[in-house]
């Protein structure tokens, strides 16, 4: 969403820019707000619609959890833009969130409240990303559903590997600090 919102905005590729991520903070940095918003709400939306239309169908557990995974990688690695994708944070909200509302809106908050504190986007993701297993465990019992969320959890943490170093150097970037 972040590489074809840029170029409707005639704002260079986010991936050549700024942290290099084509996700909503990296847009937030080229944008603004607006066209942030509009990203991240995009990479939610292509999280959720699938898993809401899967669940719709009513397909089993097992077929959820693959179109969850699906959803994820596709965002991370797509085809149409030589594999190099976002994080998957957003799009990783948007699946929780159509596997249960109650599980999707404790990560968005813990995200929220995360940033509110410390003003890193990737100490937030990384936190809710530690906290989605544990909530779907509590609320989505049903274990291929919760082996996604660890899959997707895992993969979320891996990609934000060198966020992490950066965190450990005191050079990650914050939110509205320059």
């Amino acid at each position: 969403m972040a590489i074809i919102a840029c170029r409707l905005a005639g704002l260079p590729d986010p991936r050549t820019q700024g942290s290099g991520n084509p996700g909503a903070t990296n847009v937030l940095r080229l944008g603004g707000k607006q066209l942030a918003a509009t990203v991240l709400l995009g990479d939610m939306l292509k999280g959720l619609l699938p898993v809401l239309l899967a669940k719709f169908l009513g397909v089993s557990s097992l077929t959820l959890a693959f179109t969850g995974i699906a959803v994820f990688l596709g965002h991370c690695y797509p085809i149409f833009f030589s594999f190099k994708g976002g994080k998957g944070v957003a799009t990783a909200l948007g699946v929780m969130l159509g596997l249960s509302w109650l599980t999707g809106l404790i990560l968005i908050t813990t995200w929220i409240l995360i940033v509110v504190i410390f003003h890193i986007s990737s100490l937030a993701a990384i936190i809710a990303a530690l906290l989605a297993p544990l909530a779907a465990t509590l609320l989505l019992p049903i274990p291929e559903l919760i082996a996604m969320v660890c899959v997707i959890s895992i993969l979320l943490i891996w990609r934000h590997r060198k966020n992490i170093q950066n965190m450990y150097r005191g050079i990650e970037p914050r939110i509205g600090k320059r």
